[in-house]
């Protein structure tokens, strides 16, 4: 493939390039060439619009025997899109613009008809002036004399409008300082109450910080108070106690009479549960008798009543029988949990 791209061809050595025979062309032949509408148009035929940018496949030839300062002056052929009448214009280097020939009407062309006007009368008033001098002279005087009118209009109009207005400077500025001053009164009152705000919200939230520490001191206060009054701590507490007073009872049960071993035993009741008529710490863990089991309650700690008298040096009397129902009995086991299970089982013996 290589050997067919051929960059450099042979040229013989008696090559001459002037014994070539060139292509006779007319003048005037076209082209076809892709351009858009330059303007706004409308079809004399059909009536259709056509406008600007829009595209066709139009014919291109130079116009003979026309030029503008050596430059070629071309003309193109394209058809309407619903009549296919033909329509051609050509360029306008003077004008820098485009001018319509025949087959269609050019749109929104007031503006540039009137200042080719203008120009058509200034170019005549140019070419009088240079040939008449007098004339110059003349249009001048005019021009000076229209201008003249002009300022006087202008400086009658300025007046007319002073006259009307009466304007007072020194109310427009006395209120200008009135206004200044109540913007700055306003954005004084508004700094203050803002500043005032803040003020007030720190202050909230020091309270709020200072009652949260209070709360949280006052419940630790009652939480240290609830666990040095638990009910049950008598329980901990008094174990030694409990234990040296029942190994004092069990020694002097062998050498005193049931009355004593009784009332040691109320005092050490009394000093690890309490009395059921005291309101104590273990208060509400003692359940109170019904009045109806009364009869039954006696009756079982007949029993135990003549056991204990046995253990004891002499016989018990009527009334410490008595009084041993109204207490409740223990055992000797040595600590005061031991003596409240006691009591329970009591209880369930006689419900029984």
């Amino acid at each position: 493939m290589s050997e067919r791209k051929v960059l450099n061809k042979y040229y013989p050595p008696d090559f001459d390039p002037s014994k070539i025979p060139k292509l006779k062309l007319p003048k005037d032949r076209q082209y076809v060439v892709r351009l858009m509408a330059p303007f706004n148009m409308r079809c004399k035929t059909c009536g259709e619009y056509i406008y600007k940018g829009k595209k066709f496949n139009a014919r291109k030839e130079t116009v003979q025997n026309e030029l503008y300062l050596g430059l070629l002056i071309f003309r193109f052929y394209i058809k309407c899109t619903r009549c296919l009448a033909e329509i051609t214009f050509k360029t306008d280097p003077e004008n820098t613009d485009y001018v319509m020939e025949h087959g269609a009407t050019r749109n929104f062309q007031a503006e540039k008809l009137i200042e080719e006007e203008e120009k058509k009368i200034q170019q005549e008033r140019e070419d009088e002036e240079l040939n008449n001098p007098m004339k110059v002279l003349e249009n001048r005087t005019r021009d000076s004399k229209l201008e003249m009118e002009v300022l006087e209009n202008l400086q009658e109009l300025k007046e007319l409008n002073q006259r009307q207005a009466q304007v007072d400077f020194e109310g427009m500025l006395d209120k200008y300082k009135d206004m200044e001053r109540r913007q700055k009164e306003r954005e004084q009152e508004e700094d203050e109450r803002e500043t005032k705000e803040m003020l007030e919200r720190a202050l909230v939230k020091r309270l709020r910080d200072s009652d949260s520490e209070d709360e949280a001191e006052d419940a630790n206060e009652r939480g240290r108070k609830h666990t040095a009054d638990n009910p049950t701590d008598i329980l901990t507490k008094d174990v030694n106690t409990g234990s040296q007073v029942q190994r004092n009872t069990a020694a002097s049960t062998s050498g005193s009479s049931s009355v004593g071993v009784k009332k040691q035993k109320l005092e050490s009741w009394e000093r690890s549960v309490g009395g059921l008529g005291e309101k104590r710490a273990l208060g509400s863990l003692v359940v109170r008798k019904k009045p109806a089991d009364s009869a039954s309650k006696a009756a079982s700690a007949a029993p135990r009543e003549a056991a204990d008298t046995q253990t004891g040096a002499g016989a018990a009397k009527p009334e410490s029988s008595t009084a041993s129902r109204e207490q409740p009995i223990t055992s000797q086991s040595g600590s005061s949990l031991s003596l409240l299970g006691a009591y329970t089982d009591s209880d369930d013996s006689n419900s029984d």
